[in-house]
């Protein structure tokens, strides 16, 4: 049986007889990147530090490549790197002089052949001499990522990397974490930005300390939204003995007609590839005709206040009308709507902070 990269049982961290992080399990494999997302004050950052053996933890288990933080030997350690969220570099030194720094410290001899190589890796070679302070945002994140995978670990932790990065800068570093990952090493990424969730392997949503979902990309999509969402484009606009008919069908999870599309209906599957067929024959029942099904992805900012809204409507349970969208007239009110049709995603960081419906920054 294969050591997971990061194994957690029933970790729990209190302050002052409050807890901040409870009952938290993680079992994630090598060569993965692992997305950690959460509003602020989820315990995002006090998770990683318990993990990463910085803070003690209350109780729980924790291993890192096979082994407990406290128990980590001196080659263990050699294999794991970590980018806090803070700059911990010195500002007045050159770039070149930070990374010769950070290698004294890990203990590496004749560091510069290594040190040029990750300098070209994260195309910083024709930065190396300037001073830390004149480097752009992005550049300094590149460079603390640079100490981070300098000593060549198999296991890093990225406390949001990108924040405050423009959207082609994050595209960038992202690309850095994607090459890193090819070469079979492990990333435990942090971050407030719902979009980055699809360039992870796998998701962790963590709510007041708690991970309230935990799937794939597309696993977190079929979560919010009851399965695969499906549009169903017709020859002609669906009379209501057909709709109705479809939102009665057994296979049918949620049913919505969409606003901009006269001629389509937007339906939730459990198994596209045995479903749709069958609805097909119902519509030829009722005299229309199925001429494609598209699979809608929903942008990652509707699957984060579905799964946000169901876990807050789970913790205080009670009886909430169900009212029809004005957009998207739903003909099943009492499962979770289905998003109607959104602006193409232009990845302009929205943080999940802005789209906890209880948050300070949810929308009202």
């Amino acid at each position: 049986m294969t050591t997971p990269a990061i194994w957690a049982k029933d970790l729990a961290k209190e302050f002052n007889g409050k807890t901040v992080v409870n009952d938290l399990d993680l079992d994630i494999p090598e060569g993965t990147i692992y997305g950690f997302i959460g509003p602020s004050g989820s315990g995002k950052t006090t998770s990683l530090r318990m993990l990463t053996g910085v803070t003690e933890r209350t109780r729980g288990e924790v291993k890192l490549l096979g082994r407990a933080p406290e128990h980590l030997r001196r080659k263990d350690r050699e294999a794991i790197g970590y980018t806090p969220q803070l700059g911990v570099l010195y500002p007045h030194l050159t770039i070149m002089d930070n990374l010769r720094f950070m290698a004294n410290l890990y203990g590496m001899a004749f560091p510069n052949r290594r040190i040029k190589e990750v300098l070209a890796q994260l195309d910083l070679s024709d930065a190396a001499n300037r001073q830390l302070k004149e480097a752009s945002g992005g550049m300094q994140r590149r460079v603390a990522l640079a100490g981070a995978i300098l000593h060549n670990p198999r296991l890093l932790f990225l406390d949001e990397p990108s924040a405050g990065l423009d959207p082609v800068l994050r595209r960038e570093v992202w690309k850095q974490f994607h090459g890193l990952r090819a070469e079979g090493r492990t990333l435990f990424v942090t971050t407030q930005i719902v979009s980055e969730a699809a360039r992870c392997d796998q998701v962790g949503l963590l709510v007041d300390g708690q991970i309230v979902a935990e799937d794939t990309p597309d696993g977190l999509r079929i979560q919010a939204f009851g399965g695969h969402v499906i549009d169903l484009y017709l020859t002609q606009p669906a009379s209501p003995d057909l709709l109705t008919a479809l939102h009665a069908h057994p296979l049918v999870n949620t049913l919505a007609q969409l606003p901009t599309h006269a001629k389509a209906v937007r339906v939730t599957v459990d198994k596209v590839e045995t479903d749709i067929p069958i609805l097909r024959a119902v519509i030829a029942d009722y005299g229309n005709e199925l001429i494609l099904s598209e699979r809608y992805l929903a942008p990652f900012d509707d699957v984060f206040v579905a799964l946000l809204e169901a876990h807050r409507a789970s913790q205080a349970p009670k009886e909430l009308e169900a009212t029809a969208s004005d957009d998207a007239p739903l003909l099943t009110p009492t499962k979770t709507p289905i998003p109607v049709p959104s602006p193409p995603d232009m990845d302009l960081g929205t943080t999940i902070d802005s789209l906890d419906p209880a948050g300070p920054y949810g929308k009202h």
